[in-house]
């Protein structure tokens, strides 16, 4: 069945747009997981429009005939792929629509608006923009060019796989990150042709994992929209396309899963060889590479020469805050702990002593109790088991420590409101919140709540294009949970009661 795909990758029309991209050794990952590892990233952040999206566009657009061309065209995407269109129909000369979700990063925004392309913005996802662009093309005739789920635009993405394999005599692994499933349908197709021994591995966001749902319920599924991951919005996707599947259920060999603070890790990783900061979805591929090895490590035979395709560079600067706090966490690299140390003069001392070599990257604190004071304390380590063992000490020191490395609301909130425990005339809860970022969104938010309960605390945190990130208190008695939990829910977003939280009992009530 993969003859025909093949057949089209060879005679895709690409590079009077794209470029070959180089497949570079990564010195510093490669020595990290060690074991006589050596690790490529496919550099597709190196395009003219930093993304591999182009070629799949280009391909497409470039086969449509002229009459076709004339009705003008109409795509929906995260942001690169309508760079990809846009740039395509300028070379071609033909007008281009692009749909985009409002939380789209402006970078892209940008970006597609330069190439002359017309920018309509519709709803909060990728999925609601795809809506949005199907019924455009229907009341406008435009032609509608599709970003994953079309043979034209596979074949163009499966040109990637053509030069990492002409790059590389012969890899054991490569690992592709997955949305829509059009760049590893064409990778995994032209890759087990030629060389069905080496493994093709998607690699999902653990919040949009839509490829990974599909193989295992052996057809494709939806993901809820509300819950999707938006933190890598190029591959924030429900279900993979229909084509897409097609392939990657014969040709795919497994489907990693990786977390926020991972993807964070992978784009210091990338930035540390290849002086390029790569947006979440473009260091996808070595999150899910690293975790990977680290996954298979006990096992003898496993292959070494291992291939990443970093698929793009399209990241709003003001994310690069939260990707810089995040990505230590996310490479096991900083412990981060509440601790209770005595209220009296020298205990920071005597704690920092306790600690030994470990360097302190972040101490909070404020005055709250006369014997016993709660510190939120960051601590350098060198991986997970030093983590394990820096707790160990400081429990034998006499310490009581609360790991909360992983917990989310100490480390997108608690961290910078340590102040004192709150003083209050009624009973308080709390619940953390997340709601698709974008202009009036934490407005939108605000009315949803209402004013039923008084809110007693509210901590906000904006990231740029991902998700708008809110702790709240409300006064409310603990009988009154099931009614706040029904009226929350009709508001829409995702939530989750904190009250409990250790980090919140610790620093915050």
């Amino acid at each position: 069945m993969l003859e025909p795909y093949v057949k089209k990758i060879l005679a895709a029309h690409v590079y009077d747009v794209a470029v070959e991209t180089p497949l570079q050794y990564a010195r510093g990952i490669s020595e990290r997981l060690g074991r006589g590892y050596e690790v490529m990233l496919k550099r597709e952040d190196l395009q003219p429009i930093f993304s591999f999206k182009l070629r799949g566009a280009y391909n497409k657009l470039s086969r449509t005939s002229a009459k076709d061309r004339a009705r003008g065209v109409i795509a929906s995407s995260a942001g690169n792929h309508a760079q990809g269109v846009a740039l395509a129909a300028r070379q071609l000369g033909v007008k281009a629509h692009i749909v985009m979700g409002r939380n789209t990063p402006e970078i892209k925004v940008k970006a597609v608006r330069r190439l002359g392309a017309e920018v309509i913005l519709h709803g909060d996802s990728y999925d609601e923009a795809a809506t949005g662009a199907k019924a455009l093309a229907k009341a406008k005739n435009h032609v509608l060019i599709h970003p994953y789920n079309d043979a034209d635009v596979i074949a163009g993405q499966g040109t990637v796989g053509m030069e990492i394999m002409n790059q590389h005599p012969g890899p054991d692994a490569v690992f592709v990150p997955v949305g829509g499933g059009g760049l590893i349908a064409g990778i995994s197709a032209y890759v087990k042709y030629l060389r069905p021994a080496t493994k093709v591995i998607g690699v999902e966001a653990e919040g949009s994992a839509c490829l990974q749902a599909a193989l295992a319920a052996g057809r494709r599924v939806r993901l809820p929209l509300h819950s999707l991951d938006r933190f890598a919005d190029g591959v924030s996707v429900a279900q993979v396309g229909q084509m897409s599947f097609k392939i990657a259920r014969v040709c795919v060999d497994e489907v990693v899963t990786v977390s926020t603070d991972e993807i964070c890790g992978a784009i210091k990783d990338v930035f540390d060889d290849a002086r390029s900061v790569a947006e979440p979805a473009g260091a996808l591929a070595v999150a899910g590479l690293k975790k990977y090895v680290n996954s298979h490590r006990g096992e003898r035979g496993k292959g070494r020469k291992l291939v990443a395709v970093v698929s793009g560079a399209n990241v709003n600067f003001d994310r690069l805050r939260h990707i810089a706090e995040r990505a230590e966490v996310g490479e096991r690299r900083e412990a981060v702990l509440g601790v209770t140390i005595a209220e009296r003069h020298g205990s920071f001392r005597r704690f920092c002593r306790a600690l030994g070599d470990h360097a302190v990257t972040e101490f909070n604190y404020r005055y709250a109790d006369p014997d016993a004071a709660h510190v939120y304390v960051g601590v350098q380590v060198a991986s997970a088991q030093g983590r394990q063992r820096v707790l160990k000490r400081l429990r034998q020191a006499g310490y009581p420590v609360v790991d909360m490395t992983d917990n989310e609301a100490a480390k997108v909130h608690v961290r910078h409101m340590v102040g004192g425990h709150a003083i209050r005339s009624k009973p308080e809860l709390l619940y953390r919140f997340e709601f698709p970022e974008r202009p009036g969104a934490l407005m939108q938010f605000l009315d949803g709540l209402g004013s039923r309960w008084n809110i007693s605390m509210f901590h906000y945190r904006n990231h740029g294009s991902a998700w708008g990130r809110v702790l709240a208190g409300f006064e409310a008695e603990t009988s009154e949970r099931g009614k706040l939990s029904t009226y929350l829910n009709r508001i829409g977003y995702r939530y989750w009661e904190e009250t409990d939280n250790p980090a919140c009992e610790l620093f915050l009530r």
